[in-house]
């Protein structure tokens, strides 16, 4: 979990090698526990294996964040069109919350745990527990994308206009709407990376 912290949060640079020894010796640990965690990484793509030059934080590149844009759009609004229906009044008082937390983040972690919360409050009454496992993996892409246009482009505290009209929406009972700025946002989110990379 240090490793995958370090990973989305750029303290471990994309295509930066991760040796078994250093990183068992860095944890007080035997190889075992490491090659595991290796694999684990590897299956969120967090890493990648290289025939005889090891693991190394996979890359972050013009092609994985349009991967990664687009699957999401995809996903997310499929999982929110399922759910949608099932918002009560408190699930959609927990989505304002997520709202107003980050647009009161004074830090960029802060932000993206916003963030996260009010992504995953969006979807998870869809019950569709694969769709989640496949969107949880590729909210933590995300979440490596925001760190790297953080340092890139730097970051300042605003109100997340986007989280909001979506919140209107739902409120609305405008799931349509709602389905359609999730994807428009998502889309934004890829054009900043792009843009800042």
């Amino acid at each position: 979990e240090v490793l995958a912290e370090g990973i989305i949060s750029g303290a471990l640079p994309p295509d930066a090698p991760l040796r078994q020894d250093h990183v068992a010796r860095e944890f007080h640990s035997s190889h075992v526990p490491v090659r595991e965690a290796f694999r684990q990484l590897e299956a969120q793509h967090l890493v990648v294996a290289v025939p005889r030059r090891g693991v190394r934080v996979a890359p972050l590149d013009t092609k994985s964040v349009k991967e990664i844009a687009e699957m999401r759009a995809a996903l997310e609004v499929v999982a929110l069109r399922n759910a949608a229906p099932k918002f009560t009044s408190a699930l959609l008082a927990r989505i304002e919350v997520a709202v107003i937390e980050g647009d009161n983040a004074e830090t960029v972690e802060e932000f993206e745990l916003a963030n996260r919360d009010f992504h995953h409050a969006l979807v998870a009454p869809c019950a569709m527990p694969r769709l989640l496992a496949s969107l949880d993996g590729l909210q933590l892409a995300n979440s490596r994308l925001v760190f790297a246009m953080a340092r890139n482009a730097g970051w300042r505290p605003r109100p997340s206009q986007d989280h909001r009209v979506i919140l209107q929406a739902l409120r609305a009972r405008n799931i349509e709407q709602a389905c359609s700025l999730l994807a428009r946002h998502i889309q934004t989110i890829e054009r900043l990376a792009l843009s800042a990379s």
